[in-house]
């Protein structure tokens, strides 16, 4: 099943989970859906998270320095769904999902409530066991679409994903830019040949103007490295900081 965006376009907002420390990132997580916020990726810390730009890089020191677990984070989304009915999305590499084990990650997945998963590493082609076990558990399995796509390989994508899917704007690594790239409406349009699924577009959205053109040609914005960096600057006032900001982003533009 799709998950319900309420408005378009509307906001699917990445954290770092633990950075700086699990309460906050609760508070963060409840602050940013209270400001308008419609899902939440809840990001698994990752030793080397090669698809990341420097911003996510330090969060995901920081929050393995405090000893952060993909089984914490499944604790975390647990806790945050008894107090909003938000969609929360588990996003991680894969190596985590494997220590912790396919199967009770999927089941503890279910447990929790929480809405699906993102496995940034794991391609469409390697992933039958993974659609499997989520399929089985009624879980959301999103997965990334790249420019560089073939229109084959977006169908194969478009075909094992649900939930949404995730849009990559550009190539390269996630964090801010100033220009928003071009080829990302031609890469929603051509997913739209093969999915009826909502389209969320991500990697390098950081303004409030960038955000609403999306909303021109796709149902949702992800934004990440702008929220992880709001964070890191505003040590102490973490959640009011990620409303304030979250807030500016949705505000209508004139």
């Amino acid at each position: 099943m799709p998950l319900c965006f309420r408005q378009q376009p509307s906001l699917v907002a990445y954290v770092t989970c633990g950075d700086p420390d699990l309460a906050t990132t609760r508070d963060i997580v409840l602050a940013a859906i209270e400001a308008g916020a419609n899902v939440i990726e809840l990001g698994v810390p990752f030793s080397d998270p090669v698809a990341d730009g420097p911003v996510i890089q330090r969060a995901s020191q920081r929050a393995l320095r405090g000893g952060t677990t993909l089984a914490q984070v499944i604790g975390l989304a647990g806790d945050i769904r008894q107090q909003s009915p938000a969609g929360l999305i588990i996003f991680s590499y894969l190596n985590p999902v494997l220590q912790m084990g396919l199967p009770q990650f999927v089941d503890r997945l279910s447990q929790a409530s929480i809405d699906g998963a993102l496995i940034t590493d794991l391609p469409v082609d390697e992933a039958a066991d993974y659609l499997e076990a989520m399929r089985e558990h009624g879980l959301a399995a999103v997965f990334l679409a790249a420019p560089t796509s073939t229109n084959r390989r977006l169908k194969r994508i478009a075909d094992a994903s649900s939930g949404f899917v995730y849009a990559v704007s550009r190539t390269g690594v996630t964090g801010a830019r100033q220009q928003f790239p071009r080829d990302a409406q031609a890469l929603v349009e051509r997913l739209r040949r093969y999915t009826k699924l909502p389209i969320a577009v991500g990697f390098g959205i950081s303004t409030a103007e960038q955000f609403s053109s999306v909303g021109a040609f796709a149902e949702a914005a992800v934004v990440g490295s702008a929220i992880v960096e709001t964070i890191e600057r505003n040590p102490g006032k973490e959640a009011r900081s990620v409303a304030e900001f979250v807030r500016g982003l949705l505000a209508p533009r004139s």
